[in-house]
């Protein structure tokens, strides 16, 4: 074998022809034969080290054996790391089992996490000096907005809301340092996941089975009361009916049962529902006042064009009441997706990740999804029937009194509520998506509408989320009285959709001895709430803009003008609304108030001239700042009835009650890392029991013949009261 390199001695050549040689030749390189390298692999694999003598032999080719051993160590690297990155992934896995765990342990003594506070003094040092650099960034952000005229944000999201309830300058209220950990979808690995898969498609078809058989069957498995004609479940036929597989862990004595089941028709075709329901981000639209929070954590099965016959997921999810005085509950669970082609229709049911659900679980009070979900069949005109049933397992954990019988009764987290919301929404939709409007009054355009709409729909989500205890947020209560409702919390806002700064929240729940839909024809009417000085300032309403979007009057979105003639604002097709007078303050208010069998809200914000134009002219709303505020109505006890919502002057139910929490939010700073003062507080306390106050009186003057013996039976200032026995043996009927 020769070589393809090497020189010789040049002699005999003239000096151009020497200058010539020594200008650099173009390499030649030479390719061995196939026998050849059979040959070179024989003898390597006989000796990849060769000695000097077999060098010497090999001088020719040697860089051929010096690049297979090269070659040779390279994949043997590659498959050592490939094996040590499997170890440390296996590792990392450990770990977060182990940490899960440990935060599940729980103190004996106290009932608290066993390891709280142990943090070494390192971590200490680097937690403090993090908050301390956070602070500064903030700091300077706030400074660069304010000079940049646009809104500057720190690197990164926001963490979750886990800082303390309150951060007062007098340091008057104790401050709590919950320990932030991972969400629980963080920890789940993909060796869980398949695990998850392989035990959940054994599952699915008997879970599909078992919610059909819950949907369908009455007694003995469902037995209905005779007085208030509600449904409970009999546990024992439940039990025996459908046993789970002995693998499946058995919850304890420490849980209790919750289930309820509903049926109602709505205005939405099954493949619209079904979308919505496997979709995580319309699932939440669509229940904005139940899910505060709810994501896709793996899909197993999908389907052709987002529909399946048979779609498996897992998904999370977090559920919510409107109130600081009940904790949200956050829960893993596999959701199936079935048609039944023969019978038209569809079972979309939610079961548990029993094995792992200690592991996924961070919330308290635990909270565990038994096979529960719904049958939705078409019906003519894109119409669907939907039959509902919700059964949990949940951690028996007291709650406050005033909401014991509320949370006990199955209405707040319950199939009613879910379907009644359902409705509701539907019916939104479908006046969202109407193109044939023709009398918009002053709304100039179809996308107009379909902005303020949404501005709208924005507006009752962030209420729904900042008066709850949704994503770990805290609140502090002003009294060590049991009986005192009135909770503060306060919040750092730098992201766009609400004002930047401090933000101070306020809500107090009372109970009333009138029929909620009482109450919430008082607060949804500007002519009768304008006589509250409290939230009119003394001013009157007057209602510029109306949008319906429901079958129920109540249903509808208002832009409200404050003190302001009529002559005093014009509007000018098709997108401008202006003052006649430009030194003139118009103050606006974009009010939605919505209505069903499971109560009211009313919520509303003061919005300027400017946020209205921008929407009017069909850009993009959702950076206009909300800061809404509003209240929450619900019935005491729940009724069998199916009559709709009768109006203010049905007096049949007169001993009928609710519970109404107002909810108050004010920007206490512009400066995100500004302490509030005492002053402060008191000021949204006081504001707060006056609002309660004014509602009790005017309810107390236009109604005394509903309720004339129990209306000094009210605690003012955000205080509880048990309704008496007459208050709580009715309710209003439902829509």
């Amino acid at each position: 074998m020769e070589s393809g390199s090497g020189s010789e001695h040049i002699e005999g050549v003239s000096g151009n022809e020497q200058e010539n040689e020594q200008q650099p030749k173009k390499k030649r390189y030479h390719r061995h034969t196939i026998r050849q390298i059979q040959e070179m692999e024989s003898l390597f694999k006989e000796c990849p080290h060769q000695d000097d003598k077999q060098r010497m032999k090999l001088s020719q080719v040697k860089f051929w054996f010096q690049n297979r051993l090269t070659q040779m160590k390279a994949q043997q690297d590659r498959a050592d790391n490939a094996i040590l990155r499997a170890e440390i992934e296996g590792l990392k896995n450990e770990n977060y089992r182990l940490q899960a765990a440990l935060r599940s342990v729980i103190c004996p003594n106290c009932g608290g996490p066993a390891m709280l506070g142990e943090i070494a003094f390192d971590e200490q040092q680097l937690r403090i000096e993090n908050a301390r650099l956070k602070e500064e960034l903030d700091r300077v952000c706030c400074i660069a907005t304010r000079y940049s005229g646009r809104p500057v944000q720190a690197i990164g999201p926001p963490p979750p809301l886990l800082a303390p309830s309150l951060d007062l300058d007098m340091n008057i209220y104790g401050r709590n340092f919950p320990e932030p950990m991972p969400t629980c979808h963080d920890i789940i690995s993909v060796q869980l996941l398949e695990e998850v898969k392989s035990m959940a498609l054994q599952f699915a078809k008997s879970a599909v089975d078992e919610l059909v058989k819950m949907c369908q069957l009455g007694e003995p498995l469902w037995i209905q009361n005779s007085e208030n004609g509600k449904e409970a479940l009999n546990v024992e036929v439940y039990g025996r009916m459908f046993p789970w597989p002995l693998n499946l862990k058995q919850h304890p004595s420490e849980f209790k049962t919750e289930a309820t089941r509903d049926s109602a028709v709505v205005i939405m075709n099954s493949m619209n529902l079904v979308d919505a329901f496997l979709d995580s981000t319309k699932w939440m639209e669509l229940f904005p006042s139940i899910i505060s929070r709810a994501k896709t954590v793996h899909v197993f099965t999908s389907g052709v064009s987002g529909h399946a016959k048979s779609s498996l997921r897992v998904m999370y999810a977090e559920l919510q009441v409107l109130s600081p005085l009940i904790p949200t509950r956050e829960t893993h669970f596999l959701r199936y997706c079935q048609q039944n082609v023969d019978e038209g229709t569809w079972a979309i049911v939610d079961f548990p990740i029993d094995r792992y659900q200690d592991i996924l679980q961070s919330s308290v009070p635990r909270y565990r999804r038994s096979p529960s979900g719904c049958i939705i069949q078409d019906m003519p005109n894109g119409y669907s029937r939907v039959t509902w049933v919700e059964h949990a397992d949940i951690e028996d954990k007291p709650v406050h009194q005033i909401f014991n019988n509320f949370v006990n009764s199955g209405m707040a987290f319950g199939a009613p509520r879910w379907l009644a919301v359902l409705q509701r929404q539907c019916e939104r939709v479908a006046s969202l998506m109407a193109g044939n409007i023709s009398d918009l009054g002053v709304i100039p355009s179809s996308e107009a509408r379909k902005n303020l709409m949404n501005l709208a729909q924005r507006m009752i989500r962030t209420f729904s989320v900042n008066i709850s205890t949704s994503s770990g947020q805290s609140w502090t209560a002003l009294s060590e009285s049991s009986d005192d409702t009135v909770r503060i919390t306060t919040r750092k806002i730098t992201e766009l959709g609400q004002p930047n700064g401090v933000i101070l929240s306020a809500v107090s729940t009372t109970w009333l001895p009138y029929p909620h839909y009482l109450v919430f024809d008082l607060l949804r009417d500007e002519r009768r709430r304008s006589q509250l000085d409290v939230l009119s300032n003394g001013n009157s309403l007057h209602e510029v803009a109306h949008i319906a979007n429901g079958s129920h009057p109540g249903n509808c979105i208002s832009l409200l003008r404050v003190n302001a003639s009529v002559s005093g604002l014009e509007f000018e097709f098709p997108s401008r609304m202006v003052a006649s007078n430009p030194s003139q303050n118009v103050e606006l208010i974009l009010q939605e108030s919505c209505t069903d069998q499971s109560g009211s809200l009313v919520v509303y914000t003061t919005i300027d001239v400017d946020a209205i134009q921008l929407a009017m002219s069909g850009e993009d709303p959702s950076c206009i700042p909300l800061l809404p505020m509003g209240f929450s109505i619900v019935p005491v006890t729940p009724t069998a009835d199916e009559n709709p919502i009768p109006s203010s002057g049905d007096e049949n139910n007169s001993s009928a009650s609710c519970l109404l929490t107002v909810g108050l939010q004010v920007l206490a700073s512009t400066i995100p890392t500004a302490k509030l003062n005492l002053s402060s507080v008191t000021a949204i306390s006081n504001h707060l029991c006056n609002t309660v106050h004014q509602i009790n009186a005017a309810l107390s003057n236009s109604s005394s013949s509903i309720c004339p013996d129990n209306s000094s039976s009210i605690m003012l200032g955000g205080s509880s009261t048990e309704p008496p026995p007459a208050a709580a043996a009715t309710a209003p009927p439902k829509q």
